[in-house]
C-alpha cells in the first residue's frame, strides 16, 4: 500500500523552485511514483503533452528513484523517453528540442545523502512553486485518482552527442577550433561535469586538465558547491600548478559555472556575466540583458554603454525566466553561476557559459584576468548568511539606520543605496537567514557597511 504524505511534511521538501530532501526518509521511491502520478495529472490539467523526458545525475539513488517516477507517470497515460546520466542543462535541452515536459533527478550541490527532482514544461519552461509545485503537492496529498487513460510506453535515447553539437551551434560562423590553443582546467566535483564536459572539451582546441571527473555521488573530494571558496582551493592551486589559461568549476549538476583566472584567482561571477552580455549585445544590439539585484552595479553600466538595456531581477530563476520571457531578453545572469540564454530556451546552462569564456578568451591575446578587468570596477563581501531569530524585526532595525539619504527598494528583502555603495538584506526561502551582500567602490568602505548592517541584524 502506498505511503500517505501530509502537508507538514511536503512542505519540508517542496522548495520555491524544485523538489529536494533526504534520501530514504523523505524522497523515497514510493514518494518519486506519487510524483509521477500527480505531474502527469497536472501536464493533462495544463493540456501538456502526456510525453516526459527524464534524466539523473550520478548519486546511486537517482536511477532508482527516476525508475519509480516513471512508473508512476506511465500507470497514468504518460509516456516517457529516458535520456539516463545527464546535466541538468542536457535536461533542459532535452526538453527543448523534443518539446516535451521534463524531470531532473538532482539535489544540484547538495550533499550525498540529499536527492530531489526539478520540473519543467514542453520547452524547458520553468515550474516553480506558484507556477505548479503547489498543485503537484495537492495531488500528492489528495491521491492522484486513478486515469482512464492507456498505459504510457518507455524508450530510452542518448542525447548527449546532440546536446554538444546544439551548444556549439550557439557560436555561428565561429570555428571553435579557431584562435589560440588554450590550457584549460576543469574541477567536476565528482559531478554531472565529469560526463559533459570531456564531450563538448573534445571538439575545442583545448587542452584540457581534468579534476575529479569520477562520477560519485558521494563527492569524496570535496562538495559540489563552488558558489563556496574552500571548494575552488584545488581549482585554483591546479591552474597555478599547470599555468593554465582558465579554470572551470561545475556544481553537482553541472546547471552552473564559476571560474578562476591564470592567477589562480576567483572570478566574480558578475564579470562573466558582463563579458557575456557584451558579446550577445554586439551579435543582437540593443538588445536587453537581466541581472539580479545582487550582481554588481557594473553589470547595468556594462550594458548600458553596449547599447543595452538593462533588467533588474529577483534572486531566483523562476523570476530571471518569467521576466525573460515578458521582455524578450536575450541573456540573463544571476550572481549565483546561474546564466540563461533565450536560444536555450531561456534555460541556465553553466557549459554554455563557459563556451563563450573559452570562446571569448581564445579569440584575445590578453590573459583572462586583463580580458575581465574593464568590469572589475568595485570591491563585493559575497553573500554573508546570518542566524537571525526575528527576520522583521532585524530587517526593520536596518530599514531604520539608514533611512535618511539612501534610495531603498524591495524588490527582493530590501536593497540600499548610498554614496558609492549599496547592499540587499534578503531572507533565506529555507532557514533562519538573513543574507547580506554588499558592494562598495573601496575595501574601506565595505568593511564599514558591511560591519554596520551585521550589527544591526544581530541586534
Amino acid at each position: 500500500m502506498s505511503q500517505v504524505f501530509t502537508e507538514e511534511f511536503l512542505s519540508t521538501i517542496i522548495k520555491a523552485y524544485d523538489i529536494r530532501g533526504l534520501v530514504d526518509q523523505q524522497v523515497t521511491p514510493d514518494f518519486t511514483r506519487q510524483v509521477g502520478a500527480a505531474f502527469t495529472q497536472f501536464l493533462h490539467e495544463q493540456g501538456e503533452p502526456l510525453h516526459i523526458v527524464i534524466g539523473e545525475d550520478m548519486r546511486p539513488s537517482s536511477g532508482p528513484l527516476a525508475s519509480a517516477f516513471a512508473e508512476g507517470a506511465i500507470a497514468h497515460g504518460a509516456s516517457v523517453v529516458r535520456i539516463g546520466l545527464a546535466s541538468t542543462d542536457m535536461l533542459y535541452f532535452a526538453s527543448g528540442k523534443l518539446n516535451i515536459p521534463g524531470v531532473m533527478f538532482t539535489a544540484s550541490h547538495n550533499p550525498a545523502a540529499y536527492n530531489g527532482i526539478k520540473l519543467c514544461k514542453s520547452g524547458a519552461r520553468p515550474i516553480g512553486k506558484e507556477s505548479g509545485l503547489v498543485r503537484i503537492k495537492d495531488l500528492v496529498i489528495s491521491g492522484v485518482p486513478t486515469s482512464d487513460r492507456p498505459a504510457g510506453t518507455s524508450t530510452t535515447i542518448d542525447l548527449l552527442p546532440d546536446y554538444v553539437d546544439f551548444l556549439l551551434s550557439l557560436f555561428p560562423g565561429l570555428d571553435v577550433k579557431s584562435g589560440r590553443r588554450l590550457k584549460v582546467v576543469i574541477d567536476a566535483g565528482n559531478g554531472m561535469g565529469g560526463f559533459t564536459a570531456p564531450a563538448v572539451m573534445n571538439r575545442l582546441n583545448v587542452d584540457l586538465v581534468p579534476m575529479y571527473f569520477e562520477l560519485d555521488g558521494n563527492f569524496p573530494n570535496h562538495e559540489a558547491n563552488p558558489i563556496e571558496a574552500k571548494n575552488l582551493l584545488d581549482l585554483q592551486a591546479k591552474v597555478r600548478e599547470v599555468g593554465a589559461d582558465i579554470g572551470l568549476a561545475f556544481d553537482g549538476d553541472a546547471d552552473r559555472c564559476f571560474l578562476v583566472d591564470e592567477k589562480g584567482d576567483l572570478v566574480n561571477p558578475s564579470s562573466l556575466t558582463s563579458l557575456i552580455a557584451v558579446r550577445e549585445l554586439a551579435r543582437k544590439p540593443g538588445s536587453t540583458i537581466i541581472y539580479n539585484l545582487i550582481s554588481s552595479a557594473a553589470v547595468k553600466e556594462v550594458v548600458e554603454e553596449n547599447g543595452g538595456t538593462a533588467l533588474r531581477s529577483r534572486v531566483g530563476h523562476s523570476y530571471i525566466k518569467a521576466m525573460m520571457a515578458e521582455s524578450g531578453a536575450i541573456f540573463g545572469g544571476e550572481h549565483s553561476g546561474h546564466f540563461y540564454f533565450a536560444d536555450f530556451w531561456k534555460a541556465d546552462s553553466g557549459m554554455l557559459a563557459a563556451l563563450f569564456a573559452i570562446t571569448s578568451l581564445a579569440q584575445s591575446d590578453q590573459p583572462l584576468s586583463s580580458l575581465l578587468a574593464p568590469f572589475n570596477r568595485y570591491v563585493a563581501s559575497g553573500e554573508i548568511n546570518t542566524e537571525v531569530s526575528d527576520i522583521p524585526a532585524a530587517t526593520a532595525r536596518v530599514l531604520a539606520a539608514f533611512e535618511g539619504g539612501h534610495e531603498i527598494d524591495h524588490l527582493d528583502g530590501v536593497s540600499i543605496s548610498g554614496k558609492g555603495y549599496w547592499f540587499n538584506v534578503r531572507p533565506s526561502n529555507t532557514e533562519p537567514l538573513l543574507r547580506l551582500n554588499v558592494e562598495a567602490s573601496t575595501q574601506a568602505q565595505l568593511d564599514d557597511i558591511r560591519d554596520r548592517v551585521l550589527a544591526l541584524m544581530k541586534g
